[in-house]
């Protein structure tokens, strides 16, 4: 039986950046991955990921995403250039993009069970990459809304 898809919401702070995941994860039974990078531990963040999933990250202010690079320089971390939020980890490989999103950013954070200690910066960058190419969701949009004139 497969189990069915649900979405589970999120993103900044202050509104600048949402997101959906369309998963089959089970927020009770899943436990994110706690990244013990420097970075990832001066955020808070803890990273879950599907590689069957969908997500749609939505930009309503585009001019506030920040990208930055850090480590293997490989990844790109999105954050929210006004409320400082980390939502998300994207790697694009030629037309491909990957992600793993930030469990601490979803309206669900308190239902996961409790994360797990990850060490990535302890691979070589071709494991690395391999590994999130494996496990992280691939089917990922990011989404600029269209910024109109006001009437």
């Amino acid at each position: 039986m497969t189990t069915p898809f649900s979405t589970l919401e999120g993103g900044c702070h202050c509104g600048a950046i949402t997101l959906a995941l369309s998963t089959a994860l089970v927020p009770a039974t899943t436990a994110a991955r706690a990244c013990d990078c420097s970075f990832c531990r001066a955020h808070g963040a803890a990273w879950i990921s599907d590689p069957e999933a969908g997500l749609v990250i939505h930009t309503h202010r585009p001019d506030r995403l920040r990208r930055y690079r850090q480590g293997s320089q490989a990844a790109q971390f999105l954050l929210c250039g006004d409320c400082g939020v980390l939502v998300a980890v994207v790697f694009e490989e030629g037309d491909q993009r990957f992600a793993a999103v930030n469990v601490a950013c979803l309206q669900a954070r308190d239902t996961f069970a409790p994360p797990v200690a990850a060490s990535p910066q302890s691979l070589p960058p071709d494991e690395k990459t391999a590994r999130w190419r494996r496990l992280w969701i691939r089917d990922v949009q990011v989404v600029a809304a269209r910024v109109g004139l006001s009437p």
